[in-house]
């Protein structure tokens, strides 16, 4: 068991998280908050109705998710937004968001993360968000159909490629989820590839335009390493039990 301050306290130090730009409905830290000792950690990555509800009926003191609560902006707490917020008020368990500092982390980040499990050693930073670089890239050889099986047995499901860029591999990017709009910084930095989640309609005519190939392998399936690698953690140094609520929407 650990005190709720004392995890707080490590989230901030570690990922900077008043300070790394975001979106301005990101909210990241503590949204909701939860009891003042934490004995169990839950990780997920949506703070939707499911996971919350699996969160109070498995006990979780504090629910750590990639996407918090209040992505449509402040309003009323009505409706889907209310009965999240009771359930995690009346369950006793705080929610905690923690969306890019959690992406470009350089050893608990979901694009570190993406990057390693497909064989990639990362060599340098680009996909600007505002000031900070989120992603990653790599030097490397792999054909980008044997890249596409691997990362389709990374992510444990189905993958797409826009074939934009030549059929040998030799700079790769990542940045998970939503990624596909750094296309163009990517072409511009001499990248062939990018793997990412999901992607616009009009990506698929930037890939073969800009010649990058374009790697999707799903935005909730690229983005599940952050929050077990941050959950694994925290259990270690704060003794707490932990697990990780899976609810895959296949996007």
């Amino acid at each position: 068991m650990a005190k709720l301050e004392q995890i707080l306290y490590f989230l901030e130090e570690t990922f900077q998280t008043s300070a790394f730009p975001d979106y301005p409905d990101a909210l990241n830290g503590l949204q909701v908050d939860g009891p003042a000792e934490v004995a169990v950690l839950g990780a997920a990555v949506d703070a939707s109705e499911q996971t919350i509800s699996a969160a109070v009926e498995q006990g979780v003191d504090l629910l750590l998710v990639h996407h918090g609560l209040f992505w449509d902006g402040p309003g009323a707490i009505t409706g889907p937004r209310f009965r999240k917020v009771a359930a995690l008020v009346h369950g006793g368990t705080g929610l905690f968001a923690l969306h890019l500092p959690l992406d470009a982390h350089p050893e608990l980040g979901n694009n570190v993360l993406l990057m390693d499990r497909l064989g990639l050693a990362p060599q340098g930073r680009f996909g600007y968000f505002k000031e900070e670089e989120i992603g990653w890239w790599a030097e490397t050889e792999f054909h980008r159909d044997d890249l596409l099986t691997r990362l389709r047995e990374v992510v444990g499901g189905e993958c797409r490629l826009i074939p934009g860029g030549g059929a040998q591999t030799r700079r790769v990017g990542v940045v998970t989820g939503g990624g596909a709009s750094v296309l163009r910084e990517a072409a511009a930095r001499g990248l062939d590839t990018l793997v990412t989640g999901e992607a616009p309609h009009h990506a698929y005519h930037e890939s073969l335009e800009f010649g990058v190939n374009l790697l999707l392998g799903g935005h909730y399936a690229t983005e599940t390493f952050g929050v077990k690698a941050l959950g694994a953690r925290l259990a270690k140094d704060f003794g707490l039990d932990w697990k990780f609520l899976d609810f895959p929407t296949g996007l």
